[in-house]
């Protein structure tokens, strides 16, 4: 990919042609069936959002016992991959391009949830509570995953990658961050393992690389993605020797031809930034940390550093959540939306999720109504 500062220039994506550099990040919304299956509503939602470069979906379980909270979406049923279809072909008319994000939460997950038993690298309980159906509960002990165990898992990841592209999807993003399965494998707090899965450096990048290798092999590298979250905490993680993992690994990785490498919470600052794109060889994605309420201005600044910095493409989650038209606004200069964070997760529905409105048709200059104002029935 020819580097750009631009957001609003075209990119190359493996066989995908982007019409911008701002790809709409990952987020977990809780609006499927209970079984996972993807719903109309989340057609609309996603559809709504189809003027980013490239959109990725939200976190769906490769299997039963993946499964992190209620009504989440997984790819491991047929029933599942119909009504993903149902998603991909209404973004596709919208003009969008989608992959999907393949995530095994491990740990976080509860009995009350899946109806089964955790199962992690070792049996290291997340140190919180965990909402259920039944309500926020203690978490429980997981059941340490057997070779027979991570084996298994591998060919579901495959399997479900396979599955995302026969629902529509153009490619898939295994999720190696934010404290779930395979980023418990990277963690030292959380990988006490004393087999080739764990102890060394290199035995505990393993398990993420042959996750990754397999869904590689299975629709090739080019529609695959890895995301990561070096340093992060989140879910009880402390990884020790984040400046030697995550360079480690882009080196392991950085023959496959994947499609991406995507950073979460990007500082071009830090060293192990400058790390991972001195030795990445591919496409970098790069999500910015933005504080408060970001403005459209704070935004495409933040989003320009890091294009400075080496990143090809920009990820945004809460601003893409609450701003149907984000590309538009950050174009314009035009106020945002403030996320509504009462309807973030676990409440379902349309309110806080397709009721974000949309700017005006002809709005060619910024608005001098406050971005609160726009918080109010859908426009367009």
């Amino acid at each position: 990919m020819t580097n750009s500062t631009d957001l609003f220039a075209s990119a190359s994506l493996g066989p995908l042609a982007l019409p911008n550099r701002l790809v709409m990040a990952p987020l977990t919304r809780n609006r499927a069936e209970a079984d996972g299956t993807p719903t109309p509503l989340m057609a609309t939602y996603y559809a709504q959002r189809a003027s980013a470069g490239l959109i990725i979906a939200e976190a769906a379980t490769p299997n039963a016992v993946g499964q992190t909270y209620p009504n989440i979406t997984a790819v491991h049923s047929a029933r599942h991959v119909a009504g993903w279809r149902q998603v991909t072909d209404a973004v596709r008319r919208a003009g969008g391009r989608m992959f999907l994000q393949l995530q095994h939460g491990s740990r976080v997950g509860h009995p009350a949830t899946s109806g089964l038993t955790p199962v992690a690298p070792s049996p290291v309980p997340l140190p919180e509570t965990i909402f259920t159906p039944e309500g926020h509960r203690p978490s429980v002990v997981p059941r340490e995953m057997t070779g027979e165990d991570i084996r298994a898992t591998v060919s579901d990841f495959a399997r479900a990658a396979r599955n995302a592209l026969d629902a529509g999807f153009e490619g898939v993003e295994v999720h190696s961050a934010n404290g779930h399965l395979l980023h418990q494998f990277l963690a030292a707090n959380t990988n006490r393992r004393t087999d080739g899965y764990g102890g060394s450096l290199a035995g505990r990048l393993r398990f993420t690389v042959e996750v990754t290798e397999a869904v590689a092999a299975e629709i090739g590298a080019e529609r695959v993605g890895l995301r990561v979250s070096p340093g992060n905490t989140v879910n009880g993680i402390a990884e020790g020797e984040t400046e030697e993992i995550y360079p480690a690994l882009a080196e392991r990785l950085g023959g496959f031809g994947l499609a991406y490498l995507h950073l979460v919470y990007a500082d071009p600052h830090a060293p192990v930034f400058r790390s991972i794109r001195a030795g990445w060889p591919g496409v970098l994605i790069a999500n910015p940390v933005l504080g408060g309420t970001p403005s459209a201005d704070s935004v495409r600044r933040a989003s320009e550093r890091l294009l400075e910095a080496g990143a090809d493409l920009i990820a945004l989650g809460r601003p893409f959540l609450a701003n149907p038209d984000l590309v538009r606004r950050l174009r314009l200069g035009a106020p945002l939306n403030p996320v509504r964070d009462r309807y973030l997760m676990y409440v379902g529905g349309a309110t806080g999720y397709t009721d974000y409105p949309a700017l005006p048709e002809g709005t060619a200059q910024p608005s001098s109504s406050s971005s609160d104002a726009l918080d109010g029935p859908r426009v367009a």
